[in-house]
């Protein structure tokens, strides 16, 4: 296993045992997310690199976008809860009241 790929396997097992870990706020989560998306992002624009084909996969954009999406959901998700809730913190939801 190269270098590569090994700090793309960590980078992605790190983000996911911080959203594991640290689920004190909610923008602690969306980051962890967020780098877990980019390090898929990276790993997946650089394998084509590494297995030496020509053609150029629409893969990683498509990723890249839904990325986007979901940073600007999460976003929005997060002002509206602290403008209900008061705050971010995880404890203070409640998924089965409206």
């Amino acid at each position: 296993m190269s270098s590569l790929h090994l700090s793309f396997y960590a980078a992605f097992t790190l983000t996911s045992l911080g959203l594991a870990f640290h689920r004190t706020h909610l923008i602690s989560a969306l980051l962890c997310l967020e780098g877990m998306m980019l390090s898929m992002y990276v790993a997946l624009t650089m394998w084509p690199i590494q297995t030496q084909t020509s053609s150029h996969t629409i893969i990683p954009i498509l990723m890249l976008t839904f990325a986007a999406c979901e940073a600007g959901t999460g976003l929005a998700l997060l002002v509206a809860s602290t403008r209900t809730h008061g705050s971010d913190h995880l404890h203070n939801f409640n998924l089965l009241r409206c």
